[in-house]
């Protein structure tokens, strides 16, 4: 999912806060794509990347999409979501969370986010499922995941269907299973800030093989297109609600060629998140700045590095100080639930206290696959020029 982060000033930063992933030979792929006359989606390099991503992740199907935003909303139709129900989502996350259910005419409910790793807090969970809530959507913030033991058990408990947002997580696990797979849906980014990006798209994860079917309707404009190319019908018609939801052949081939070389992505990815969380912790306890918290039980997808601040003041300082040395440094979410469009269910200030404080106090770090060393060096030294 894309921030919402937007800096006032007119600096233009020498390191920007990302840079779209680009992997030698990654672009003959497109090229053959173009050739090939399927440039449209569900071509050959769109079934290749379904057919790793299931492999990889043990889903039994998956789906590309043009975005996650997509995804999500494919996962309102297929659940039948209609005015009167309730989907709980945190606070702290992009729009499209809450978004692509609001599209359904549900109610959305906002829930805080723990302390620690920032993710949903489980334990507000039974306080706000009531009768008519039909889907729970944790989101793995940071790509390290939530507390799925407990989440899942609460969902299971009350009949409520989970979801899982996991735009940041492809590739992060927790207890020794991969992010994605728990919920009897979920999505996935490859937007242009994600590890692994064509630019804009997604993919829907699709646990619950019941739902297969429906699934690659509604992502077919409501028809059965995708059975009439399997033979399994000899034309295809309009047979129930649906959109446009397919990723173009070229942008698949774009994506496929990051995910052949993910192995590579992640080290280095992994490389830089250590560097910068080796050289600023000791830097971050003497100053009262928090460093991303990993629980042992769960392995990250090495998607962001960001740093909490003492104060909104002080990170203000901070931005401006790293901007002034050529670093682009972010904030992210601003809460959902004071949002302007979030207030509609209710919502006040008081709502979900954690969400309102670390929102105030996050700043993010660049981290992208082709980050060079001398500017790791850059931003690091910048940090540690900072006068508190």
């Amino acid at each position: 999912m894309p921030s919402t982060a937007r800096s006032s000033t007119t600096f233009k930063a020498v390191i920007p806060f990302n840079r779209q992933l680009s992997i030698p030979d990654n672009l003959e792929l497109v090229t053959k794509a173009i050739k090939s006359g399927r440039s449209a989606g569900d071509g050959p390099y769109t079934a290749k990347c379904e057919e790793l991503l299931s492999s990889l992740l043990n889903v039994p199907r998956v789906l590309m999409t043009t975005s996650c935003t997509h995804a999500l909303e494919m996962a309102g139709l297929l659940l039948d979501l209609r005015p009167g129900d309730e989907v709980i989502v945190p606070s702290f996350t992009f729009v499209s969370t809450a978004n692509a259910f609001a599209l359904r005419g549900v109610k959305v409910v906002f829930c805080d986010v723990r302390k620690d790793t920032l993710n949903l807090d489980e334990t507000h969970l039974s306080e706000l499922i009531t009768p008519a809530t039909k889907a729970v959507v944790p989101v793995h913030y940071a790509g390290v995941g939530c507390e799925m033991d407990a989440i899942n058990e609460l969902a299971a408990q009350h009949g409520v269907t989970m979801i899982e947002d996991n735009a940041h997580g492809l590739f992060g696990r927790y207890q020794g299973k991969n992010l994605g797979t728990f919920g009897a849906l979920a999505t996935q980014s490859f937007h242009e800030t994600k590890n692994f990006s064509c630019g804009e798209g997604g993919a829907l994860l699709i646990n619950d093989e019941s739902l297969v079917e429906r699934a690659e309707i509604i992502r077919e404009k409501g028809t059965n297109r995708s059975r009439f190319f399997r033979g399994q019908v000899d034309k295809y018609t309009w047979v129930d609600i649906g959109s446009s939801y397919v990723m173009s052949d070229i942008l698949a081939a774009l994506l496929y060629g990051q995910l052949l070389e993910r192995d590579r992505v992640q080290a280095r990815r992994r490389a830089i998140w250590e560097r910068y969380y080796r050289e600023l912790r000791d830097w971050a306890g003497a100053n009262d700045v928090r460093l991303p918290y990993i629980p042992e039980h769960c392995e990250q997808a090495y998607h962001m590095f960001y740093l909490v601040m003492p104060d909104l003041p002080t990170r203000t300082r901070f931005i401006e100080h790293m901007l002034s040395n050529g670093v682009a440094a972010v904030f992210h979410y601003l809460p959902l639930h004071l949002s302007e469009y979030g207030r509609r269910w209710g919502a006040k200030v008081g709502d979900c206290p954690v969400t309102e404080d670390l929102s105030d106090r996050l700043v993010r770090l660049p981290l992208f696959y082709n980050l060079a060393e001398e500017e790791r060096d850059k931003i690091v030294a910048a940090a540690h020029d900072f006068d508190f």
